[in-house]
């Protein structure tokens, strides 16, 4: 980024219609395991956005996971978000065509606040309270779900064919079906995903990473919904038992809302929100559903590294969570098939 730094100048100016812009920072944000993140100071010369702009550059990491989108797929989602009244940072420009920076990216304005999930999950002060916040981040999810197909601006989105938790087997089976190791805990689970999957029902915009560390929150609320690189149509409750599961309250399981707070209070701003009931009793389905998706993951961000895309040592350290998952599936699925 730092050797592009004119040309990246030079581009802003031209979006802003700026005599002039100077970058007079730029940071590569933590974080990021699938694309990067660079804050951007910016001083600008003449214009609509003449004096200083607080931005982020998102671009693609030197190896990510295939089925994650491009930057200008993930630049109409921010669009379609930001206009249905989510809280997300607002998108600005893109650059799809990779000439300014080697490769694609988007701007957006820079947000405040704390994302990083072992801290959202220890100060009580964040969001006005534990309850508050789980109730603001209910409506959010809400809001998001209230974007439904047909969408033209969304138009590379596949809608699913059948149950989407089906698709969902389909996919994570053909995967391990691949793998070097056998991992019978995931089949186990697998087979029971498969043998109780609900029927396909309403299909709106899924985050699908909605979950603690993705969230940007500060003492008075919900500051940026982040992240939406894996956003599909889908089963709303899918986002719900993503958010909820196990795996991502960060060692605070007794506050069922992603580590933040009471469960209830999530479904209440959810059902408040959208004016629907939540079906309590699938929310457990997609619990084990995201963490069989979660383990998934880990195991393919190891790839990532083991393969040579990438040598990073979070990716290769991440496949170590997979035992605890496999323990968790098997705990949630006790009962049987």
């Amino acid at each position: 980024m730092e050797t592009r730094k004119e040309a990246l100048e030079a581009w802003l100016a031209a979006r802003m219609g700026a005599e002039r812009v100077t970058l007079t920072a730029l940071r590569k944000l933590s974080g990021g395991a699938i694309q990067e993140n660079w804050a951007v100071d910016a001083d600008v010369t003449g214009g609509a956005c003449a004096g200083g702009l607080a931005l982020v550059v998102r671009t693609d990491a030197p190896s990510g996971v295939a089925v994650s989108h491009g930057r200008a797929q993930e630049f109409a989602l921010f669009k379609a978000a930001f206009e249905a009244g989510v809280t997300v940072p607002e998108p600005l420009w893109l650059e799809a065509e990779g000439a300014v920076l080697g490769k694609p990216f988007f701007v957006m304005r820079r947000i405040a606040g704390v994302a990083a999930g072992h801290k959202v999950v220890k100060d009580d002060g964040l969001g006005g309270g534990r309850a508050a916040l789980a109730a603001a981040l209910g409506r959010e999810l809400a809001r998001i779900h209230s974007i439904t197909p047909p969408r033209d601006d969304l138009g590379f989105l596949s809608m699913p064919q059948g149950a989407p938790a089906l698709a969902w087997v389909a996919e994570f089976r053909r995967w391990l079906d691949g793998h070097r190791a056998a991992h019978p805990a995931l089949e186990w689970g697998l087979r029971w995903l498969e043998r109780h999957a609900p029927p396909r029902g309403q299909i709106v915009l899924c985050h699908n990473d909605f979950r603690t560390g993705n969230l940007m929150v500060d003492r008075t609320g919900v500051t940026g919904v982040l992240d939406w690189e894996f956003a599909a149509w889908g089963d709303p409750l899918a986002d719900v038992g993503w958010f909820c599961a196990p795996c991502w309250r960060f060692g605070q399981r007794q506050n069922e809302a992603g580590g933040i707070g009471p469960r209830e209070a999530f479904y209440d701003g959810y059902e408040r929100e959208s004016g629907r009931a939540l079906d309590r009793g699938q929310v457990a389905y997609w619990e084990v559903m995201a963490t069989m998706r979660w383990a998934i993951i880990a195991l393919q961000q190891a790839e990532r590294h083991v393969s040579g895309g990438e040598t990073n040592l979070e990716l290769a350290l991440t496949a170590h969570v997979v035992p605890e998952l496999e323990l968790d599936i098997l705990d949630m699925t006790r009962e049987g098939l």
